[in-house]
């Protein structure tokens, strides 16, 4: 029983120090914005892990319920700004629409809207990546935001 307790009380305080990380500062992960022309938008910050622990949050469509939908014209070019230091060595993007779900190329912090018109869901998932330690993060966010293509 000892033994048990040790080894659980070993694996606990390994993870947390493993996931503290001086680099990262502030209770929260940055806030991202998305611009398009002259125009900035702010996205709303989902499930995350950063110095302090984890949170988990609905998906993009449950968390952006009642919003408005950026409106946007189809191909529109849309670019992620994130004002934080070191920027985040990972990014992801996932479209949602009525039909599916789609990996989206960004390329140069950007990404063109869809040609269709509709309504899409976004989450802007990136991770801050430890340069000594192959596979461990130091810190990821999901971002959500919804485009209204016109």
């Amino acid at each position: 029983m000892k033994k048990q307790l040790f080894l659980f009380l070993t694996l606990i305080i390994f993870t947390l120090v493993g996931c503290s990380n001086d680099e990262l500062s502030g209770e929260k992960p940055p806030t991202v914005t998305v611009k398009l022309a002259n125009e900035t938008h702010e996205t709303k910050l989902g499930t995350y892990c950063w110095k302090n622990g984890c949170v988990d949050t609905a998906g993009p469509v449950e968390l952006l319920e009642g919003t408005e939908p950026i409106k946007v014209k189809p191909d529109a070019k849309i670019t992620f700004s994130m004002d934080f230091q070191p920027k985040p060595t990972e990014f992801h993007l996932l479209q949602i629409s009525e039909e599916n779900e789609n990996e989206i190329s960004i390329e140069n912090n950007s990404f063109l809207a869809p040609t269709n018109k509709g309504v899409y869901y976004y989450s802007f998932g990136v991770r801050w990546m430890d340069a000594e330690s192959e596979n461990v993060s130091n810190g990821d966010a999901f971002y959500s935001f919804s485009l209204e293509v016109e």
